[in-house]
């Protein structure tokens, strides 16, 4: 298949920005005969709508990791159709979300920065407008350390050894020291090996005691972070911003502290909302939280959970506004999803298991403004809800919800 083909398959306006990003017969489309074959491989997949799909990020963090460019080690064409598949669903994501995936991540805001993109995507604006990614307080990679090599014996020590064989008389002397001290770090060893297993008694009788004593509901919440990720992992709750302010080093950014009705106080929020929601609009306003997401730093500011907001179907350019839980709502009023009652959130989502990026791109909201999470797999509507009904956005219908 030849990358014309490949591009004929591309909807508008990404096709518009593949043709006009990298110009054909240019290198843009590879300069080896493997290379073109390749770009065009990679233009069908994104034209086939697959690749760019959040559930199959793990497998192009992968492959994103030791590279700059998807094709041997230059730019071309399907940098650019991956760069504007991606874009809707990066444009949408929060930092805790987007740090989870730091090979796509760094790709991706490397391709949008390319001269020909940013050219051709101002004339097709707003589609592909550039995406304020916070890289600057991205979570530090841990890069494991290779395994030390073992060393090779050297060859020439058998020989030695045969060439110098110890005395009987000295083997025997040294038997029998041996013997001696093993005796003696027997006897000086009880007492310590006594001490170390009723330590250890102790910690195993501790350690049954805490766990009697915690609720089931909990218990069985951790055990439920080693299946398949659902809705009720995700710990939603009802809170009121008590206040709010412009972050001290980042113009888009507002700093809240909002109570979810827990004895420690409100929580301090960074949210990327300052040229979407008016600072007025904001004070006291009742909303639904995302509290057990981990901790991210934000410029700076540590946020401690995400305030869950809908952005338009046709993108952020359209508006965002916050969900809005149902009248008469209180800080800390558990929020669910139908169908899931019974579930318990886990304290805390483990990053790695990626169990909100898994089922975030489902939130949506229906014909009615209510909020919902549409399974992928089965088509299946569960209203995202208080006891006192279901949460909204005021003025959206099919927004994406993060």
């Amino acid at each position: 298949m030849s990358a014309s083909t490949a591009l004929a398959k591309l909807s508008s306006p990404l096709r518009d920005l593949v043709a006009g990003a990298a110009q054909d017969g240019s290198e843009d489309f590879g300069k080896s005969e493997k290379d073109k074959a390749e770009v065009a491989e990679w233009i069908d997949k994104v034209a086939f709508g697959d690749v760019a799909r959040p559930e199959k990020f793990q497998d192009l963090e992968a492959t994103l990791v030791p590279r700059t460019y998807l094709v041997s080690n230059y730019f071309t064409a399907a940098d650019v159709a991956l760069y504007g598949a991606l874009h809707p669903t990066i444009s949408q994501l929060q930092p805790a979300q987007y740090y989870s995936h730091p090979a796509i991540t760094r790709y991706f805001d490397h391709i949008q920065h390319h001269p020909s993109v940013r050219k051709t995507a101002e004339s097709l604006a707003p589609a592909f407008s550039v995406v304020q990614l916070d890289l600057e307080n991205a979570p530090h990679q841990e890069r494991k350390a290779d395994a030390p090599k073992k060393k090779e014996k050297s060859k020439a020590a058998p020989d030695a050894e045969k060439e110098a064989p110890e005395p009987k008389a000295n083997k025997a002397a040294a038997k029998a020291d041996k013997k001696a001290k093993k005796a003696d770090t027997t006897e000086a060893a009880a007492p310590k090996a006594e001490k170390v297993e009723k330590e250890g008694k102790t910690q195993k009788t501790e350690k049954k005691e805490k766990k009697a004593k915690e609720p089931k509901a909990a218990q069985n919440a951790d055990k439920a972070e080693d299946g398949e990720p659902v809705p009720s992992m995700i710990d939603l709750r009802v809170g009121r911003i008590v206040d709010v302010k412009k972050h001290p080093d980042a113009d888009s950014l507002y700093v809240e502290q909002i109570d979810f009705g827990e004895e420690t106080g409100p929580r301090t929020v960074v949210s990327g909302l300052v040229n979407y929601i008016p600072i007025e609009e904001m004070q006291n306003k009742i909303l639904v939280g995302v509290c057990n997401l981990k901790p991210a730093n934000m410029r700076g500011i540590k946020s401690f959970a995400m305030v869950l907001a809908a952005t338009h179907k046709d993108g952020k350019d359209k508006g965002i506004e916050l969900v809005q839980p149902p009248a008469g709502s209180k800080p800390g009023d558990r929020v669910y999803f139908e169908g899931f009652e019974d579930g318990q959130p886990l304290s805390q989502l483990n990053p790695k298991k990626k169990v909100f990026e898994t089922i975030q791109p489902g939130f949506t909201t229906l014909e009615t403004r209510e909020a919902a999470w549409v399974n992928p797999a089965t088509g299946s509507v569960h209203k995202i809800r208080t006891s006192a009904g279901a949460c909204i956005a005021p003025n959206f219908v099919g927004a994406s919800l993060s």
